[in-house]
């Protein structure tokens, strides 16, 4: 039961399979898009319907199949843990109170995420960036709140719909700090009333959108380059092992020549020696 097991997983995630799955849910994807124009739907709606079936239970059998290979160190991945969640969604009852359900179905593109390595790689990387990037959100929220006292303070009497309370400063900083409409928008409208309002918002864009947004930048591709070292790290102490691996085998296969070779010296020289006798006797004869 065991190497059954051992076959069926190795077989489930080979690189076949593992490409016919990615190829389905790119099919999956593109059919969900579909169904949201009308005239296909009015069309193709029962057709579509019946191939959204077949494929959900395609990933369910791929579901139990690796569940069934690896038991209960299936749910230790968290990427495997991720499809169950996804799979299982899917399989709720698009009906009644739950119709809403119908609408996530399009999570099921989402593993493609868990299908490919460099996807996985960048959402491993994001979530591992999150301590760092939490830190800056807090840092952010700080520097937020103590802009949106002074804007406040500033020019709140005379522009209350963008800086009347705290929350609508708040709000009003953060379009700027997208750069949406923030010069012809807000700031213009401001300055002609207070021609030195740009002492104010000039440095809080330097400081919110260029250093703040390369800051978010740095912390995700610091995390990047060290997942990437580790990567290599764990490739280069894994090396020796394979190398001596390698190693032997080559020194096995030269003792296993070596011993042939041994045995077709000997054979020629029993050859040799049967050749010698033989003349020998004709001679004396």
């Amino acid at each position: 039961m065991q190497s059954v097991r051992n076959q069926l997983g190795r077989w489930i995630e080979s690189d076949r399979i593992s490409m016919v799955i990615i190829v389905l849910i790119m099919i999956n994807a593109i059919l969900l898009g579909l169904e949201t124009y009308t005239p296909f739907q009015e069309r193709y709606g029962d057709l579509a319907h019946r191939v959204d079936q077949a494929l959900l239970t395609i990933f369910v059998i791929e579901l139990l199949i690796k569940i069934f290979s690896f038991r209960l160190e299936f749910f230790h991945r968290a990427w495997n843990v991720f499809d169950f969640l996804v799979i299982g969604i899917a399989l709720f009852p698009a009906s009644g109170p739950l119709a809403v359900l119908r609408t996530l179905r399009v999570l099921r593109v989402l593993r493609l995420i868990s299908m490919v390595p460099k996807m996985r790689f960048i959402v491993e990387a994001l979530v591992l960036a999150v301590p760092g990037i939490s830190s800056l959100a807090i840092l952010m929220l700080l520097l937020f709140y103590v802009f949106s006292v002074m804007a406040t303070g500033l020019f709140g009497e005379m522009f209350p719909e963008w800086f009347g309370s705290i929350g609508e400063s708040m709000y009003s900083l953060f379009q700027i700090m997208t750069l949406e409409s923030w010069s012809m928008g807000i700031v213009r409208p401001v300055m002609e009333v207070q021609p030195h309002a740009w002492l104010f918002f000039v440095p809080f864009i330097l400081i919110a959108t260029f250093i703040m947004l390369n800051l978010f930048i740095g912390i995700i591709i610091d995390t990047m380059q060290s997942m990437h070292t580790r990567d290599r790290e764990e490739e280069s102490r894994q090396s020796p092992a394979a190398a001596v691996s390698e190693a032997q085998d080559e020194t096995a296969q030269m003792l296993a020549e070596m011993r042939e070779l041994r045995s077709e010296l000997k054979a020629l020289r029993a050859e040799i020696n049967s050749g010698g006798s033989e003349g020998s006797r004709s001679t004396k004869k």
